[in-house]
């Protein structure tokens, strides 16, 4: 991505670099690394999905955006200064990561932002632990939540009834549940045990029963590739938006059902 990230929300190539090098980087002279410029392409893409959910909720009250499972919080405070704080309204971000390291990482690079009327809130401590969730935030962000954390975003997201949630999942582990799930369904249908063909239709049933999740709690969710393969293997982004629609709840809680192999449903 070069020049323009997006023309309809002003957001520069330029910029994202610049407030990445400054943030997290901190040092004259230097220039972003390769594996930093890759980083800057999952931002600027996902900053895009950031602005536009911005764009679509009413100038009333504090907008507030949760940057879960935030590792060094690239998504929470560079969408604070590109984002909320040029429009000028009250806004919250909150962070939440539970490594100590990356939780002074953070607190180092906030000391660096250029957004004074956004409160930010570092709080350290697992994405499990409810009482560090706010309540309906408008916004959940999670950029490369790590195996059973998507999952956990996912159930606390509902539990606090976010109104719009972008998570983008990261490695599949044995932790995750749909996981075992997919294997029980691999040896029900007879799926051979090459181990790429195995990891492939598992990793399709975490993501159909992480959608399907959704959809049955009332979020209306489309998946899609927001940066090429090339940026990263972990690619696909979960955009999921609390609608509400019956008629769509109960079709998605009905496949959900039969995915999980019920033999009631269907």
């Amino acid at each position: 991505m070069k020049g323009l990230v997006d023309t309809r929300f002003g957001l520069a190539r330029a910029q994202v670099d610049e407030l990445l090098h400054r943030l997290f980087i901190d040092a004259p002279g230097t220039s972003l690394r390769d594996e930093d410029r890759r980083k800057s392409d999952e931002m600027a893409a996902l900053l895009v999905e950031v602005a536009a959910v911005v764009g679509r909720r009413a100038a009333r009250g504090e907008f507030v955006l949760v940057d879960a499972a935030a590792g060094k919080a690239y998504v929470g405070l560079l969408a604070a200064e590109l984002i909320l704080a040029p429009r000028g309204r009250p806004a919250r971000v909150r962070l939440i990561e539970r490594e100590p390291t990356r939780v002074a990482a953070c607190r180092d690079a906030t000391a660096r932002l250029r957004a004074p009327d956004i409160a930010i809130d570092v709080v350290e401590a697992e994405v499990a632990d409810s009482a560090v969730w706010p309540s309906e935030p408008d916004l959940v962000v999670a950029l490369h939540a790590c195996g059973q954390a998507s999952d956990v975003i996912i159930d606390q997201s509902l539990a606090v009834r976010a109104r719009t949630l972008l998570l983008v999942p990261c490695c599949t582990s044995k932790d995750v549940s749909a996981a075992a799930l997919a294997q029980r369904r691999a040896d029900q249908l007879g799926m051979p045990r090459h181990a790429e063909v195995r990891r492939r239709f598992i990793q399709s049933v975490v993501d159909a029963e992480r959608t399907l999740r959704l959809e049955a709690a009332g979020w209306q969710t489309t998946v899609v590739s927001f940066v090429a393969p090339t940026v990263t293997p972990h690619n696909l982004l979960w955009r999921a938006e609390r609608v509400g629609e019956p008629g769509r709840m109960a079709e998605a809680a009905d496949q959900l059902s039969r995915l999980r192999g019920n033999p009631s449903a269907g």
